[in-house]
């Protein structure tokens, strides 16, 4: 009987060691699959949507595609950040009610979806005093917005050149700057930044956005980096520049002008973003092309997948 006693006793011991050798094994296993993060994300700027997302039901004039549906298809598609540009939401100019905006900000929580930033049509370029001030309005009603969603950046155009100043930046640059400061003195309020875009009109190099910015002189505004919209003839050069002020990007699929055929180096970018020392969200920007086709639901994966692994590469 006390040899049964030992004999059982012995086989316990074995499968209680056994089990925590399992047990330990299997969290190793999982701790090892763990996938690793990085501090570099790529994300989506819901404006490569644009078209659908514009498109109206000919018998109510709803949205076909809503953000809503977007945010469903950021969860199974697992992209981790969304720029919700504020011309997508139902009431646009306007802002929709803090109801629609709660219902918003949660669902993306429920999802796991981070809402990078969004933005507004404006013009601080125009000669007209009243249009730029309609433009301040406009953005401060937005920047409410994006702090009632959890959004901590408004992003901002300067205007096209005006006609008769082609000749005289420096003085419609000083419009937007005035502009652009009225905006992020409100931003302060609520804890939302102003991003000022580089978007291929009054700002089309890095010395010109380094004015702007350094004119603005606030911790509430810094630069949207749109990869595709400076007019130079090294644009990887002029993204350099402008790190140090980069709060956040547009990435685009040519770091020329639209349909250029020569495409993103993306190891290149990436790395360039890397030693710049930017950590956060890339929101990429795909654009139809009249007369090709195009299809957002194949080609923003493909373009963040891309951008992944000249991250993983950059951080090897």
């Amino acid at each position: 009987m006390f040899q049964s006693k030992n004999k059982i006793a012995v086989v316990l011991k074995r499968f209680a060691i056994g089990a925590f050798a399992v047990a330990f094994l299997s969290t190793s296993a999982v701790a090892q699959k763990k996938p690793k993060t990085y501090p570099l994300i790529p994300s989506l700027n819901a404006y490569s949507f644009n078209d659908l997302m514009m498109a109206k039901d000919a018998r109510d004039k709803q949205q076909v595609y809503t953000l809503f549906n977007l945010l469903d298809w950021c969860k199974a598609n697992q992209i981790k950040g969304l720029d919700p540009t504020a011309y997508f939401f139902p009431t646009y100019p306007a802002v929709p009610s803090d109801e629609y905006l709660k219902k918003f900000k949660d669902r993306a929580a429920e999802l796991g979806i981070i809402l990078t930033g969004t933005g507004i049509r404006n013009d601080f370029a125009s000669p007209d005093p009243k249009v730029r001030a309609a433009g301040v309005a406009l953005a401060k009603d937005w920047i409410v917005a994006a702090h009632k969603m959890g959004i901590p950046i408004v992003r901002l155009f300067s205007g096209e050149i005006p006609k008769g100043y082609e000749n005289k930046w420096k003085e419609v640059a000083n419009w937007m700057i005035e502009s652009y400061k009225e905006c992020a003195a409100y931003g302060a309020q609520y804890e939302v930044k102003i991003g000022i875009q580089n978007h291929g009109d009054m700002l089309q190099t890095a010395e010109q956005c380094k004015y702007v910015i350094n004119g603005v002189n606030s911790k509430w505004a810094g630069l949207i980096v749109d990869t595709g919209n400076f007019k130079t003839a090294d644009p990887y050069k002029d993204i350099a520049e402008v790190i140090p002020y980069a709060i956040n990007w547009q990435i685009k699929e040519s770091p020329y002008e639209i349909g250029n055929p020569v495409k993103t180096d993306y190891d290149k970018l990436i790395k360039i973003i890397k030693d710049g020392g930017y950590k956060g969200f890339l929101p990429v920007e795909t654009l139809l092309l009249r007369d090709k086709p195009y299809d957002p639901f194949a080609l923003v994966p493909q373009m963040l997948g891309n951008i992944q692994k000249a991250i993983e590469k950059a951080y090897q």
